[in-house]
């Protein structure tokens, strides 16, 4: 199961959401603020982990000298 980390507060309220994800209540305020691309998921064993999406960097194109 996943789902995003709006979706995951909404259902259990910001302080147990981060206490879940073993981060402060602070940097999933900052996350949800900011607009950060995250989904949380159910491990087997019960815990959550959270994975960000984000473009991969490209590389800056060499110019010849």
């Amino acid at each position: 199961m996943h789902s995003t980390l709006s979706e995951f507060v909404t259902s259990l309220g910001q302080a147990k959401a981060a206490e879940l994800l073993g981060i402060t209540q602070g940097a999933v305020s900052k996350a949800l603020r900011v607009g950060r691309e995250i989904y949380v998921v159910r491990n087997r064993d019960g815990s959550y982990t959270a994975h960000e999406m984000r473009p991969f960097p490209s590389q800056a194109k060499r110019t010849a000298a």
